[in-house]
């Protein structure tokens, strides 16, 4: 994953945030939303899929975002990202993806995959039960237990690196 370019398209941070969902509730004075039901996020390129968001605003206007999972299926989502015309970023959690906007660091909790993408073929893949995603530094960590911290009897974390090929042409001229 190292030689990927993974940041996120530059254009969507000037997007309005747009959710649904079949219910909301606003507390103004604690400035959290909460979302529930089949809640769909989009934002420029970004879309978000899952069964309840909660969405806190600090006095700066930071957002720190919760997208939690509905029983047997994953929070999920995909972006388009910059450095061609085709690349996209997708992600996988089964428990929750949380999302903070002030350090642009994204963590998905339990059974996570993260997917590169170029025109719809996969190019790089991380899973494992916990990931995080530094957007700014295009910077991965990923282990095999939800607290963050590799455990010795844990599961594994697995990899999978393509091949680069600078040369796009089939007969290597």
């Amino acid at each position: 994953m190292a030689n990927s370019v993974v940041q996120a398209e530059k254009a969507d941070f000037d997007k309005p945030t747009n959710v649904e969902a079949t219910q909301m509730s606003y507390d103004e004075k604690k400035q959290i939303n909460i979302f529930n039901g089949n809640v769909v996020l989009t934002r420029g390129t970004l879309v978000m899929h899952g069964e309840k968001l909660i969405v806190k605003q600090d006095a700066a206007g930071n957002q720190h975002a919760t997208l939690y999972a509905s029983a047997g299926s994953t929070a999920r989502f995909r972006q388009k990202r910059d450095g061609g015309k085709d690349l996209w970023i997708e992600g996988y959690a089964s428990d929750r993806i949380e999302y903070d906007s002030k350090t642009e660091i994204a963590k998905l909790f339990k059974q996570a995959k993260v997917k590169m993408l170029d025109s719809g073929r996969p190019t790089d893949e991380v899973e494992g039960d916990y990931i995080s995603y530094d957007s700014r530094a295009e910077f991965y960590t990923v282990t095999n237990s939800t607290s963050g911290e590799s455990k010795a009897n844990g599961g594994r974390v697995k990899a999978v690196i393509q091949p680069r090929n600078d040369d796009k042409s089939s007969d290597g001229k």
